[in-house]
């Protein structure tokens, strides 16, 4: 007997697939040193100029509003200045020429910070090469303040990434100048422990900063996100409140209408056929509506809504609410202009429901503030004007939790009604709410 043995070969795809979670950390490391480093080590980035709605820019005249906007760039060039200060002081060498090589990295970092590290690791050793041999190594006092500049800078600019790994190639060279490439006579011996502790504290910082700001921005996205979804759940729960009083309202007139029509051969004696017949067709399409009403609109029903026992509110029920309300400590008061009449069922609702939020929200952000209600019956309509005026003491309002259910609530009745709308503050510190709903004149129905 003859034993076959199959060696399954793994697909080149397959092999990358499975490696260790270490090495792929391992590779991902490296493929962003050579992208961070290298491939767009001298990218072009101009340092932007600074935003000018913070909390402390923006108290600043117009002038110096402006000026502060290039700060940074200020800072950056104070900063070249110094290391040109400390690079030529007691170099005992080409002081021009040891400024220039410690001043450019740090002006170079803001077009090209990237760059600007690879110039300040560059002129590094020239500096200690060319300056006094009774200072130290591998960084003399210039090069020392252009490296941790640099660095500073780039890492504010770049990601933690990119800082982490300029710092481990800052610590390689100093690593390597310390083992004998460095001259050994020197007279205050290597710095390198100093430059890679205090650049290490200034990179972690920088990190954290990073962290903390990446977070902030996450956290003003989601609340922007969060705040357009509570508009818009606010917008469908007002709709659908609508939605069931209008129901409500529709249902009670359909169900009028049928009972009516069913009735109506009854009180005619000896009707003809036809008038039965008609009598008998508006009642089928009054049921059909009907149902058909209820199947569409109950969709919008929370499956614990209960139809109210009382009938709706309308604007003959506006005196027990203003009662309600100043018993609740808001002095209001009401004025009736114009020819009061019984207008449509919705209309009246809507009116309601305007006057008792526009209330509500005085009780809420204006305590003890005096209210003013104001219905004008025109020709054209219905006009509300509800009024408060500023709080007597603002420390008593308490933020309210709510999702800002009012306004929009008052402006999707009066979209429906094909309305108009405004509200807004008042010159006096208040409040106004200022409501126009349209209703069409008998003989305008029957057109």
């Amino acid at each position: 007997m003859t034993e076959t043995t199959h060696t399954q070969t793994t697909p080149p795809g397959d092999r990358a697939t499975s490696r260790s979670p270490e090495y792929r950390v391992a590779v991902d490391s490296l493929r962003g040193l050579r992208q961070d480093l290298f491939q767009d080590a001298f990218a072009y980035r101009p340092l932007p100029a600074r935003r000018t709605d913070g909390w402390i820019v923006r108290r600043l005249p117009g002038r110096l509003r402006e000026y502060a906007a290039w700060l940074p760039h200020a800072l950056i060039i104070a900063a070249a200045l110094i290391t040109l200060a400390f690079s030529t002081v007691d170099s005992g060498g080409p002081a021009l020429l040891l400024g220039l090589l410690c001043a450019i990295p740090v002006l170079l970092t803001m077009v090209r910070p990237v760059g600007a590290f690879w110039a300040s690791m560059v002129s590094t050793p020239l500096a200690s090469v060319l300056g006094s041999r009774w200072g130290e190594w591998p960084w003399a006092a210039g090069s020392f303040a252009c490296h941790l500049t640099v660095l500073t800078v780039v890492a504010i600019r770049t990601r933690p990434r990119t800082a982490g790994w300029m710092w481990v190639l800052t610590a390689l060279y100093a690593l390597v100048a310390d083992t004998g490439i460095g001259p050994t006579y020197y007279e205050y011996g290597s710095n390198s422990g100093a430059m890679l502790v205090l650049s290490a504290l200034i990179l972690l910082c920088v990190t954290v900063w990073h962290i903390r700001r990446h977070a902030e921005q996450e956290v003003t996205a989601q609340q922007t996100v969060t705040a357009h979804e509570r508009s818009r759940r606010t917008l469908l729960e007002e709709r659908t409140t609508i939605a069931r009083e209008l129901h409500d309202v529709v249902a009670h007139h359909m169900s009028v209408v049928a009972i009516q029509a069913e009735a109506a051969p009854y009180r005619v004696e000896n009707p003809p056929p036809e008038l039965e017949k008609a009598f008998a067709t508006i009642r089928e399409n009054a049921v059909a509506a009907l149902t058909e009403l209820r199947r569409v609109l109950g969709v919008v029903r929370a499956e614990d809504y209960e139809v109210p026992d009382a009938p709706q509110p309308t604007l003959a029920d506006l005196d027990g609410l203003l009662a309600n309300v100043r018993e609740a400590g808001l002095i209001v008061e009401k004025a009736v202009t114009g020819a009061v009449r019984e207008l449509p069922q919705g209309v009246e609702l809507s009116a309601y429901r305007i006057v008792q939020e526009a209330l509500s929200n005085t009780l809420r952000h204006a305590p003890g503030a005096v209210a003013r209600v104001e219905i004008g019956y025109v020709l054209g309509g219905l006009g509300l004007r509800i009024v408060n005026g500023p709080p007597p003491n603002p420390s008593l309002i308490k933020p309210s939790p709510g999702a800002g259910h009012g306004i929009t609530g008052m402006r999707e009745r009066v979209t429906m009604l094909t309305g108009e709308m405004t509200a807004g503050g008042t010159e006096d510190g208040g409040y106004e709410v200022t409501v126009f709903l349209p209703v069409a004149l008998p003989g305008e129905d029957d057109a």
